[in-house]
């Protein structure tokens, strides 16, 4: 069976609409658990796992597991949804006769069950009863209505340190929730850098961009041609193009098998992942679906993009984003390593149990996740994707808004359209082991908001909340 590591490499998935089809599946699967799990039936329950799950476990192991271990608890009497991580792991809470537990659930390709893990369940620490201390005046009516929605999340006992950026109709608003560091009494300010996850995508998307508008690269290339000869002989990899890279239709996992076993720190996964275990793992790797034909949320798509634009460029992915993206938008304060100078503007960051964790670190695969920015810089950087001017940078985002695929999942180049309150809106997220962030824009609504947190907990319900409170 999958180890807990494998549950902590993954990211939060962007898509709202394919995170609810995949999760009445594994709800569908739940259920049928719970039948067979009622009336003790283990072999039906291990006929519905699939073949990695059987190759760990033998169906006599399971039958022992279950006949000895779980089914003595008692009947599921009660059951309830905990929590659906990263559009893939469901986490239900289970009241049997003698015990509560919680029972972790996760389908592979086939939508046959691959995660199968019981534990006991720990009650959660109630919210925090006082009021976490704010920047907020509450003088306006848009800042009542930020405050409304930011409680139901700096409130949660997981939760430590909140940002808030609001550009409406060329006006910035800004509001700090919490502490940088757990009872240091510090709120986050503007200049704070926090890691940003995945929506480092949107970045490696515009340098794509770019390098096509220069004509050094096209979408439709395939990637075999910018790959070593060894590489590029696996016939699984000769229909990717980069586009199916940048919009998720690569057929390619969501990270690479080699990745876990070669992980030297279950918190830091991606930190030793190196180009050379990437080519290997290449060599010789499935696809899941054909290109073009699927969407499924890839780092290793984006990851390998990124190594593929270094390739091109002769430039690391870190100076690239510095020289076509940073200094022309002002960004002074994005960047993927952060000298010491700089570090003491770094927040601590918080696990899912609210405990203090590391910052992940990044080699090959930073593309696609390995940036950390502050508020102002994100601003600006939302401000260039609402009004992109006429010079080469801004025709690079321009292009990277161009809608490249509509089957299941709206997207573009990295950015995914969802639908708030019947309005559209690029988005990116982003969720590392000890942060989550939030950015999204309308630019005929003439709105974007940016959410940064020092917290795992997802911040996507509080963008929106917010999209949908300033916006009629």
């Amino acid at each position: 069976m999958r180890s807990a590591l494998t549950i902590l490499l993954l990211f939060i998935v962007a898509s709202a609409s394919a995170q609810s089809r995949q999760q009445q599946k594994v709800d569908s699967m739940f259920l049928q658990v719970k039948k067979y799990f009622n009336l003790k039936n283990a072999d039906a329950i291990y006929n519905m796992a699939g073949n990695d799950f059987q190759k760990e476990l033998s169906i006599d192991a399971f039958s022992d597991v279950a006949n000895k271990q779980l089914f003595p608890l008692g009947q599921i009497r009660e059951s309830s949804l905990l929590s659906f991580v990263n559009n893939s792991v469901g986490t239900y809470k289970l009241k049997l006769d003698s015990i509560t537990l919680k029972l972790m659930i996760s389908l592979d390709k086939h939508d046959k069950l691959e995660l199968f893990l019981f534990q006991n369940y720990v009650e959660p620490v109630g919210d925090k009863t006082a009021l976490v201390q704010t920047s907020n005046p509450m003088r306006s009516e848009m800042d009542k209505k930020i405050d409304t929605v930011a409680r139901t999340y700096i409130q949660k006992s997981t939760t430590v340190g909140l940002i808030i950026g609001v550009l409406q109709n060329g006006k910035v608003s800004t509001y700090s929730y919490g502490e940088t560091i757990k009872h240091n009494g510090k709120l986050p300010n503007a200049d704070n850098f926090f890691e940003i996850g995945s929506i480092t995508k949107t970045f490696t998307a515009t340098l794509l961009a770019w390098y096509v508008n220069k004509g050094d690269v096209k979408l439709t290339d395939p990637i075999i041609k910018y790959l070593p000869d060894s590489v590029a002989a696996n016939p699984e990899l000769k229909s990717i193009t980069l586009l199916n890279l940048v919009n998720h239709t690569s057929g390619l996992a969501r990270i690479p098998d080699n990745l876990v076993s070669h992980a030297t720190d279950a918190l830091n996964p991606y930190k030793d992942y190196t180009k050379q275990m990437l080519y290997t793992y290449l060599k010789t790797c499935k696809l899941n679906s054909k290109p073009g034909e699927k969407y499924a949320y890839s780092n290793l798509a984006v990851g390998l993009l990124g190594s593929i634009l270094e390739n091109v460029s002769g430039e690391p992915f870190e100076q690239m984003v510095r020289e076509i993206i940073c200094k022309p938008l002002n960004m002074f304060s994005t960047s993927q390593n952060i000298n010491p100078l700089l570090a003491p503007r770094f927040v601590q960051v918080y696990n899912a149990g609210g405990q203090p964790t590391e910052a992940w670190d990044f080699d090959v695969l930073a593309p696609c996740g390995a940036l950390r920015s502050t508020l102002n810089d994100m601003l600006l950087y939302a401000q260039a994707q609402l009004h992109p001017g006429t010079d080469e940078l801004s025709k690079a985002i321009e292009l990277t808004h161009k809608v490249t695929f509509t089957k299941d999942v709206k997207i573009s180049l990295a950015w995914h359209i969802i639908t708030v309150n019947g309005v559209e809106y690029y988005f990116h997220n982003g969720g590392t082991n000890g942060s989550s962030s939030f950015l999204a824009f309308n630019a005929e609504k003439n709105i974007a908001v940016v959410v940064l947190s020092n917290a795992v907990e997802s911040t996507d319900a509080l963008g929106t909340g917010i999209l949908k409170e300033l916006v009629d």
